[in-house]
């Protein structure tokens, strides 16, 4: 690979594809059962691992998909499916610092473990969450702690993977908490709340709020720039918001003419990409907090990751 590479999942096109970000041409698609969602990229760049949350939306019913998609990222092919059943909707993915595989099931609110998923078959181990409709979540380093938000409980729960004797902690941050992102030294959570319209960080010691501000409409995901800054999605009011995250005070508001999905970094250039549901990807300048251009994808563009060359 000579060119940074974008690896999108399309969910309403079911598949993922890449990009050519230069030139914004589409390169392939591999086609996937309906309704890929979440995927996370091994520390080799070797394989992805998509889950199948088989449904359209949190808001549809549906048994949904119960297998992780294995992607050989150099073929650019799916090479196997892993059957976690009966752990459905999957849908928050991570993997830690040794290259497990963590895989959220929203129905059943369990945490699967595939601890060596280039090669397992099934869960390794499975931990509840203490909540419901556990939706998405954030994991240390060293895989030990994560942390749940549950859509219905309105909650976000601290739980230990590879403990199960460890009993769920809880803290009620406000409604719907959807988006989260852990601070560099995995001191402070910091989470969205839909129905709320707030932000907020958590102790992760004492899982008690340490200070919360209102936020734009509907602010749905939280992402942590490697400069420090929070760069938040605010579906409701179509628009990013830049915010500090030592007073959660936003620092700059973006309007969008499309509501903003998801987005990923580039590894070193000061660029994320911002999926749109208008079937596009925008390039937002991290410097100048601008657009600089857009490129259509495929229907319903999600979560992506870039694949960047190593540079002498």
């Amino acid at each position: 690979m000579t060119r940074d590479t974008l690896m999108l999942v399309e969910k309403s096109s079911h598949c993922l594809s890449y990009y050519d970000l230069d030139s914004g041409a589409r390169l392939t698609s591999i086609a996937l059962p309906d309704f890929p969602h979440e995927f996370v990229v091994d520390s080799r760049q070797a394989y992805a691992y998509i889950g199948h949350y088989g449904v359209e939306t949190a808001g549809h019913t549906g048994v949904g998909g119960t297998h992780v998609f294995q992607i050989d990222i150099a073929r650019r092919k799916h090479v196997r499916s892993i059957d976690v059943a009966p752990f459905n909707r999957l849908h928050g993915m991570q993997m830690d610092a040794q290259d497990r595989l963590y895989a959220l099931s929203e129905e059943r609110a369990q945490l699967v473990v595939l601890e060596h998923p280039e090669t397992d078959n099934a869960p390794r181990r499975v931990v509840g969450t203490g909540g419901i409709k556990s939706h998405l979540f954030a994991l240390t380093r060293d895989g030990q702690t994560a942390y749940a938000l549950n859509l219905l409980s309105h909650t976000v729960t601290r739980i230990r993977p590879h403990d199960p004797t460890c009993a769920p902690v809880a803290c009620a941050p406000g409604e719907k908490p959807e988006g989260c992102a852990l601070s560099a030294d995995e001191k402070t959570l910091y989470v969205s709340c839909r129905w709320s319209n707030t932000l907020c960080a958590i102790d992760c010691t004492s899982m008690q709020i340490k200070y919360q501000v209102p936020s734009r409409d509907d602010a749905t995901r939280l992402y942590l720039h490697r400069d420090g800054r929070l760069l938040v999605t605010n579906y409701g009011a179509r628009s990013l918001s830049v915010v500090d995250p030592g007073s959660l005070r936003e620092l700059a508001h973006v309007p969008m003419g499309a509501r903003a999905i998801a987005l990923s970094f580039h590894p070193t250039r000061p660029l994320a990409f911002v999926s749109q549901d208008d079937d596009r990807l925008g390039y937002f300048n991290m410097q100048t907090l601008r657009f600089e251009r857009w490129i259509a994808t495929q229907r319903k563009p999600d979560v992506s990751y870039v694949l960047a060359p190593a540079r002498n």
